[in-house]
């Protein structure tokens, strides 16, 4: 089986500081609004009036943070009609701005809002895993800036070996859909996959 390189997330240690973001941003130098990592806050639970307080009930909050996921089956890869998203023999996923049209398909393919319209230059972007840098033998931007190291990368199976097959959480979506090349941390409050009592917190 060839190579397919990967993110694992720690949920327990990220602490939605959105480093990762900014270093992101810098190292890419994103106008504003594009944004190819993300940090998302999900919380839920209510507080019930019980006398003169109020007790929690199943009250939770956790930060995910997601960017491409270099799937393995990259729909943003079949619905390009100019060929400018491929799937490299690394399993990473990149697209050649020159050949883009910004037709926007893969935009709206994407379970995961991974490629990004770049309205200045009228073409879609998206991560391409710092590519440049892993091949200088250094870490993608995103994962040398986490102060938490709630971050790593590496080839999917060795991560999974390390860190477990977690590979679905509330609120991403089904992984059956693309199969991300995704292992997740489980914080001690995450919910499944297919949970729907959450809400995204921090949107904008």
């Amino acid at each position: 089986m060839a190579k397919q390189l990967g993110f694992y997330v720690n949920l327990a240690n990220c602490i939605g500081c959105k480093a990762c973001e900014i270093a992101c941003k810098d190292r890419k130098g994103l106008p504003a609004g594009v944004r190819w990592r993300r940090v998302y806050e999900y919380s839920g639970g209510e507080w019930i009036a019980s006398g003169n307080q109020h007790v929690p009930s199943d009250v939770f909050s956790y930060y995910v943070s997601t960017a491409c996921m270099h799937c393995e089956k990259p729909i943003c890869v079949e619905v390009c009609p100019t060929s400018a998203i491929r799937k490299r023999d690394d399993g990473i996923v990149v697209l050649n701005s020159d050949n883009c049209i910004g037709c926007r398909y893969c935009s709206w393919a994407c379970p995961y809002g991974a490629p990004q319209f770049n309205e200045e230059a009228g073409v879609m972007t998206k991560c391409d895993f710092c590519v440049e840098l892993q091949e200088r033998g250094e870490k993608p931007a995103c994962v040398d800036a986490c102060p938490m190291r709630a971050l790593e990368y590496g080839d999917i199976e060795e991560l999974k070996a390390k860190h477990g097959g977690l590979t679905a959480v509330a609120p991403m979506p089904d992984p059956s859909l693309t199969n991300p090349a995704i292992v997740y941390g489980p914080h001690k409050d995450v919910k499944s996959a297919h949970y729907r009592g959450g809400q995204l917190k921090n949107i904008d």
